[in-house]
């Protein structure tokens, strides 16, 4: 085994020296210090579902392979091109399958990742967690209401890791904004907003002459496999807007519908709500895949200030003055044509109505000074094997996963329903 790189785990400790959320986050504290995890057994990590997301998460686990001792021993996926890819990009190491039952019989896997489409995440989480494997799923958690808890207490009644795919937690621009935010940086929280904005079809192209695979690729697009931006996109920033926030929305509004792909699709393409907490501050959110001028970006709002993460940036409601710009020529003439008594009527120079409400001027400066190549995606993963190396879950980090399926689907359920919903009792967690 060669020695450990610690360039990444270096930065991250550098980045929040001295921080408190190396004490309020321990998914976080495993990677920043570097002593407190044993190495000395190999972990051995399965993958199921080696699609796009799937085969990023297979390269990272082969690049963590020696840095943290682990091997990818066992891969699974019953698409063809998939299955032979994942053979071909393990070396023809692993064992092979198209049945993750299968998979799961291999009696010293540690772990196992899931990267399959969305409504096959629940039954094989569940079988995996009940064959004692621990279990990285990739977001959102299921399909449905009913499954997203049934995973939840699948995770509580066998203590293993169940962990969610949601990267920004391990993003060390996310968690210094969290630290700033606690901090009382950006004064009281008033308002969240945030979108994600793209201009493709968000469709997949076919083999030639394969028109029945259509549903198998682009299962993104119906509704019996995925509530489209809401579970690909929103859960993301679903998930910023609770843990930012410290808490979860007590209700949900908003619109949805297909106004520009009108090519078959029965998920939206353009989405619209507002979640409401419990004090009365509201997060807005809206997606669509017609126009990526504004792209994606969560704006968390405070009385003295602002953070925006994907740009790395802070910014403040009262920043230094900069010398005022002489008036616009039109605006001395009207003074002077004023003070010769042109205009018979009063004009009132002072009323607020002259003011237009401006963005507030400044570039702002950085959250945290983030190495060039810091992949939170990789990192997460490397979260999720100091779990498994520890055999328990690391607290906190589950629910964030949960409770952003959830409201996700509950916006895709207030928006199909066009009503306010509300948390029903039985998703509650005790």
């Amino acid at each position: 085994m060669k020695t450990i790189r610690i360039s990444r785990r270096d930065f991250m400790g550098k980045a929040l020296a001295g921080s408190a959320l190396l004490m309020a986050y321990p998914w976080f504290n495993a990677l920043a210090d570097k002593s407190s995890t044993d190495y000395s057994k190999k972990v051995k990590v399965g993958i199921i579902g080696v699609g796009s997301r799937g085969s990023l998460l297979l390269h990272y686990l082969n690049e963590l392979s020696e840095e943290i001792n682990i091997e990818v021993v066992a891969v699974c996926d019953n698409y063809e091109p998939h299955y032979q890819r994942a053979i071909k990009n393990t070396g023809g190491k692993a064992k092979a399958f198209y049945d993750y039952r299968k998979l799961i019989e291999i009696p010293d896997i540690d772990a196992v990742v899931i990267a399959v489409p969305l409504h096959e995440h629940a039954h094989i989480a569940i079988d995996l967690l009940n064959a004692g494997k621990h279990v990285f799923c990739e977001k959102a958690m299921a399909r449905h209401l009913e499954d997203v808890k049934r995973m939840a207490d699948t995770f509580y009644s066998t203590g293993k890791v169940l962990q969610i795919g949601h990267q920004r937690m391990f993003d060390p621009r996310y968690l210094k904004a969290v630290e700033l935010i606690n901090a009382g940086e950006i004064g009281k929280i008033t308002q969240i907003r945030a979108f994600w904005h793209r201009n493709n079809d968000w469709r997949r192209p076919l083999p030639e002459g394969r028109t029945d695979l259509e549903r198998k690729i682009n299962w993104r697009l119906y509704r019996e496999y995925s509530c489209g931006l809401m579970t690909e996109l929103a859960s993301h920033q679903i998930q910023v807007a609770n843990w930012f926030k410290g808490k979860t929305p007590v209700s949900v509004m908003g619109k949805g519908s297909i106004n520009y792909w009108k090519d078959g699709r029965e998920v939206y393409d353009n989405v619209a709500l507002i979640y409401s907490y419990d004090d009365g501050t509201q997060f807005i959110y809206d997606s669509m895949t017609s126009n990526r001028h504004y792209g994606l970006e969560e704006q968390i709002m405070g009385d003295e200030g602002t953070l925006e993460m994907e740009v790395n940036r802070r910014y403040w409601e009262h920043p230094p003055p900069k010398p005022e710009p002489p008036p616009p020529p039109g605006i001395v003439q009207l003074m002077k044509d004023i003070e010769g008594g042109i205009f018979s009527d009063a004009i009132p120079l002072t009323n607020s109505s002259w003011i237009p409400e401006l963005k507030v001027e400044g570039d702002g400066k950085k959250i945290v000074n983030r190495e060039k190549g810091f992949d939170e995606s990789k990192a997460q993963l490397e979260g999720f094997i100091a779990s498994v190396r520890k055999g328990e879950p690391t607290k906190g980090l589950f629910e964030q996963g949960y409770w952003a399926t959830i409201w996700a689907l509950l916006g895709q359920k207030a928006m199909d329903e066009q009503r306010i919903i509300e948390l029903p009792n039985e998703l509650k967690l005790i």
